[in-house]
Parts: C-alpha cells; structure tokens; sequence
C-alpha cells in the first residue's frame, strides 16, 4: 500500500476506532470508508478539516433494495480520493446537507432528494432538480420499486418478460 493512503486510513482508525476493518484502498489513490449514519457528520468534519479533503467531487445516490446509500466522493489537491459511504433506512432516509462545507453540493443533494426520497435536513431552500415542479409527490423514479407515472400510486413495478 502507498505511504501516503495508508498514513490516512490509520489516521482514520485511529481517530475512529469504529472504522476499524470499514476501511480499505481500492487501488491507488482511492479510498472507500463505510460510516455509521449517525457518525458520518463527526467523520466528514475530520476528513475535510484535518485530513485536508477539501474538493468535493459528487455525492452518489443507490437504491440497495432494503436500504438507500450516499456516497461521497472528496479528493486532496495531491489527487487522492476518499470515498465515504453510507448506509441509509429506506423508509426515513435522512442526510445532514454539506453544503456548509462544499455550497456546491445542493445540486447533488437536490437529486438524492428527488430521485431516491432521501431527506437532506438543513438544504438551502431552492429549486427542485432535476425533476419538475410539478412532479408528483412521493414518486421516486430512482428508486427500484418505483411503479413509474402510469401505474396507480403504490404499485409495485413488475418487470418486462425476458429480464
């Protein structure tokens, strides 16, 4: 393992002995942490304001089925990139914004919102993206039980034959 990403994934553990084995190099330069929902604002603080992560990538939003995920992508100037994920209840999905952090991020998090339902409290009031005002509400076309708009509200989305 390079120096460099293994003097910040010790940092990491050491600092978060909760991160112990939640922390791996997946090739040079690019980290992944899996973090407790409840621990994640402590982690990002520390990443960003110790670690010197402080580029913000995008934020990545999956549904896994029995629950969603976020995964932040941050990087240093030297071009190393750690990616922290997160693992979300999918019937009250909720995120803390970052854009206190990083302003740019409401676009990102605009998209978890409408796309995936996740609730990112404390994101600045603006416009809805990408999805249109009109929209309807609780419909998340993301999500993989979304019936899509022409099912009735609560279907279940049944697949084509052959997939």
């Amino acid at each position: 393992m390079p120096q460099e990403e293994d003097d910040i994934l010790n940092q990491l553990t050491a600092q978060f002995p909760f991160l112990a084995g939640k922390v791996r190099l997946q090739r040079p330069r690019r980290l992944w942490a899996e973090v407790p929902a409840d621990k994640l604002a402590e982690v990002f603080e520390y990443v960003v304001r110790q670690l010197g992560f402080d580029v913000y990538c995008t934020l990545t939003g999956l549904d896994m089925g029995d629950k969603l995920a976020a995964i932040y992508h941050l990087a240093r100037a030297n071009r190393i990139v750690l990616n922290l994920r997160v693992e979300l209840d999918r019937q009250n999905p909720c995120l803390q914004t970052i854009t206190g952090y990083f302003p740019a991020a409401d676009i990102s998090e605009r998209e978890l919102v409408d796309l995936l339902g996740v609730k990112v409290e404390g994101l600045p009031d603006g416009p809805r993206y990408p999805l249109p005002d009109d929209w309807p509400a609780g419909s998340y076309p993301l999500r993989k039980d979304w019936p899509g708009l022409d099912a009735p509200a609560g279907a279940a989305q049944t697949k084509p034959e052959g997939s």
